[in-house]
């Protein structure tokens, strides 16, 4: 009967890996991949979408995937101050031909108001009118719509009857019932926020509100918990890399996107290991960003790097990874398996340098694109066009620094008894 159980455990654990493997295998972006990220002020603000950008770096580091920032503070499906949307679409978007586009607009679509069946005519036509206008200039796009992010009512009372994100709401069940006619991808911005924002207030309801702070423009931990739901649309993986040893018989039980190697067990239990991606770069020094992250089930959908380590004999041990402590943890702890991903690693400090790269290189963009193209283009100045290419030329540069510092080391582990 052990036998059998031990078989059937092996079994179920083969199954479990190989149904982790084909959900990695079916994550939406695939190599060669250029994405550009469409919408208003909240896109503009450049948080979700380089919390997104980041992640993909950090955990498909082997791809070759191109992101482009194109969100305009205060735009509408018609467009805004940055030109029409018929000039928006072939500037900002097919010009840099995308292999896939979000888009995110309905915030000020809604016009802060109550419902009303005419400004929602507007939005429900000019919506249409993206979705046609980039499927005949670019045919096999991939389109992921966005439900928009919710005008925060939670935190505050409600300023118009029902609130205004009532009025998203019904705005965003549009744009799902739009998504599902064209064969479009759908990722709803706006119930997992709302979700987040209620068990924020029950902890914490001051400083709760300082997650939307203006009620329409989220903070970092806003924009995780809707990076979190965009990339749960393009099916991410949970996992970094999940490793269980056994210290007992001095052997590796699973590495799961990993590879160890110069297991030894002494006064010490060392070994050596080479990750497949790194964690996500999370501020949780920032109070704020805490109480989203704690209020939702972020750390469980997107940031899992589990060790377990049994058969261990003494009752405490201290983690190091190069040298550095991680942390003490009791034996029963290593057992049921701790979270690296939560902890100050050094792969959590090489993925805050991948993100401090994604924002530089969006920097960079972002002076090109609205500093010098949009703003500049009435004068038509001569010397321009080579400012254009060195920009551009600079955030290649910067990319390609962005995707070898994205690459996982070999790592040095000792768990030494206290």
């Amino acid at each position: 009967m052990r036998i059998l159980r031990r078989v059937l455990l092996l079994l179920a654990a083969t199954l479990l890996l190989a149904a982790a493997a084909l959900a990695q295998g079916k994550f939406s972006l695939k190599d060669g991949d250029r994405v550009v990220f469409y919408g208003d002020s909240i896109t503009d603000q450049r948080l979700y979408t380089t919390f997104a950008e980041t992640y993909v770096v950090t955990r498909f580091p082997r791809l070759k995937i191109w992101f482009v920032h194109s969100g305009v503070g205060g735009d509408r499906v018609t467009g805004g101050w940055a030109g029409p949307i018929d000039v928006r679409l072939p500037r900002d978007v097919i010009a840099y031909k995308p292999t896939v586009m979000t888009i995110m607009l309905g915030m000020n679509d809604g016009s802060y108001r109550g419902w009303d069946d005419g400004i929602f005519k507007t939005y429900s036509t000019g919506y249409q009118h993206i979705i046609d206008t980039m499927k005949h200039a670019l045919p096999g796009i991939r389109i992921t719509v966005i439900q928009p992010s919710p005008y925060d009512d939670v935190t505050r009372p409600p300023n118009i009857d029902d609130g205004y994100n009532a009025v998203l709401v019904r705005y965003g069940q549009f744009v799902k019932e739009l998504g599902e006619r064209e064969g479009l991808l759908v990722a709803d911005l706006n119930s997992p926020v709302v979700s987040m924002l209620e068990k924020a207030k029950a902890e914490d309801p001051e400083l709760a509100k300082n997650i939307i702070e203006d009620r329409v423009h989220p903070g970092p931990g806003g924009h995780l918990i809707m990076v979190e739901a965009l990339l749960k649309a393009w099916n991410a993986p949970a996992i970094v890399a999940s490793v269980e040893i056994d210290a007992a018989a001095g052997r590796v039980a699973r590495a799961d996107n990993a590879s160890v190697t110069g297991l030894k067990n002494g006064p010490s239990l060392t070994w050596t290991e080479t990750d497949g991606a790194l964690p996500m770069s999370v501020d949780m020094e920032d109070k704020p960003t805490a109480l989203s992250v704690r209020s939702s089930d972020f750390i469980a959908a997107l940031d899992q790097e589990p060790l377990k380590v049994t058969g261990l004999s003494a009752a405490r041990h201290t983690l190091t990874i190069d040298g550095e402590k991680v942390g003490s943890f009791t034996k029963e702890q290593l057992e049921e398996g701790i979270n690296l991903a939560t902890l100050p690693t050094p792969m959590a400090k090489q993925a805050a340098k991948v993100h401090d790269l994604t924002l530089k290189h969006n920097d960079i963009h972002f002076a090109r694109w609205r500093d010098v193209q949009i703003s500049l283009k009435d004068y038509k100045l001569a010397a321009e066009p080579a400012v254009v290419e060195a920009l551009n030329k600079l955030e290649e540069q910067i990319v390609q620094v962005q995707r070898a510092t994205a690459k996982p080391l070999l790592r040095h582990y000792e768990l030494k008894p206290e």
